[in-house]
């Protein structure tokens, strides 16, 4: 149902009887010259948000390739016309004056200037989330109801431009990290040295300590030896990341990348409290719905699987190679899948549309674990090539 403004003259602070709209003159004048700027306010404010809701959607569709947060802005988009429907079309048509309106004439240089798509899409992100608030405050004047479905589109909104902003820079920083490799402490600091240099040496993007037998302190020297040894290899475009499975106290304390999360172990918001802002923070995830709601609470990205039977990990049930086609066709976070993968067997994963795989006893446990990664890698820059 349309809200006419006519309707809600009390909520409008008009100091004058009920019975004044039913009688010409003065009394009429009075209200409708203090509803008029606000019906303006309301027009103008609707139409940039929505306009401003199109552009990002479009920068997400096309740009990032995502219907899973193309279809959420699309469901905001289309609410938010809803909620936009209930002011009067009539209304807001009769009281926009654009020949006369004098922010029309006022402008800055930064207004005319966009770097790229992501900066488009960044102004346009400002404009919807300030139109948003007027559309909040001033329908405020004629349906407090009507206001606080604007506040819970605008609420919605920062919510999609966390997980699109970390989807568009977790893209950036892994976007050539193809392999990640799970490593456990070895049977020595000696040996653990040596399988990582081999890593390194293969050119492996990501290295994953995850061991569950070593007292903290010494799992912190392994995190410690990790971290220090990628280090000497930072002078590369694209240095190597150190990621530590499940604990994001000891992946801190080690200065490591970021921390890999079970569905299990803590949250991101609260990995997130630990590590700050620009540490990468990683999920596993075993359907769609779980995929979904690590894009939305900030995941840097996912690990999705178990795709195969693993000789290093058991599990109760696989979602195999449609789970990866599901993630492929509507994720576009960078997502590794896991879980039994090997050079024979991983043509199929690429088959999926994946380019990034995460594994451990096939390289970590093979007589030469260099020459295996450089295998996977040979496979995985091949695909990516064609």
């Amino acid at each position: 149902m349309q809200i006419s403004p006519y309707e809600y003259r009390a909520d409008f602070r008009i100091k004058c009887p009920a019975s004044a709209l039913r009688h010409a003159g003065t009394h009429y004048t009075a209200i409708a010259s203090n509803i008029m700027p606000i019906t303006r306010i309301l027009d103008a404010s609707a139409n940039r948000a929505t306009e401003g809701l199109r552009v990002i959607e479009d920068y997400v569709r096309f740009v990032l390739d995502d219907s899973h947060l193309t279809q959420l802005l699309k469901q905001l988009r289309h609410d938010l016309a809803k909620t936009c429907a209930a002011l009067p079309h009539t209304d807001r048509g009769a009281s926009r004056d654009t020949q006369h309106d004098v922010g029309t004439e006022i402008s800055i240089d930064t207004e005319s200037q966009r770097a790229d798509a992501w900066d488009v899409c960044l102004a346009s992100f400002e404009r919807t989330k300030q139109s948003l608030r007027s559309l909040e405050e001033f329908s405020k004047v004629a349906s407090p109801e009507l206001a606080s479905r604007f506040e819970a589109q605008r609420y919605r909104l920062y919510t999609l431009e966390k997980a699109i902003g970390i989807t568009h820079e977790s893209c950036s920083r892994l976007c050539e990290t193809s392999l990640c490799v799970l490593i456990n402490a070895q049977t020595s600091p000696e040996k653990f040295k040596q399988l990582i240099e081999q890593l390194l040496d293969a050119g492996v993007g990501m290295i994953q300590l995850r061991e569950n037998n070593l007292k903290d302190n010494e799992l912190l020297n392994r995190a410690r030896t990790l971290v220090a040894q990628t280090t000497k290899r930072r002078d590369s475009s694209r240095p190597p990341l150190t990621i530590i499975n499940n604990r994001p106290d000891i992946a801190a304390a080690a200065h490591a990348d970021g921390v890999h999360l079970g569905q299990d172990d803590l949250t991101v918001k609260a990995a997130r409290a630990l590590l700050g802002p620009r540490k990468l923070i990683g999920i596993s995830t075993h359907s769609i719905e779980q995929a979904h709601r690590a894009v939305l609470d900030g995941a840097n990205y996912l690990g999705a699987g178990p795709t195969f039977p693993s000789s290093t990990k058991s599990f109760d049930t696989f979602p195999g190679l449609d789970y990866l086609r599901q993630v492929a066709t509507e994720i576009s976070l960078p997502t590794f899948a896991i879980g039994g993968i090997q050079a024979e067997n991983l043509p199929q994963v690429l088959e999926t549309g994946f380019t990034r795989v995460a594994v451990s006893g096939a390289v970590a446990n093979t007589s030469d674990p260099g020459e295996t990664a450089s295998e996977l890698l040979k496979i995985l820059r091949g695909a990516a090539a064609r």
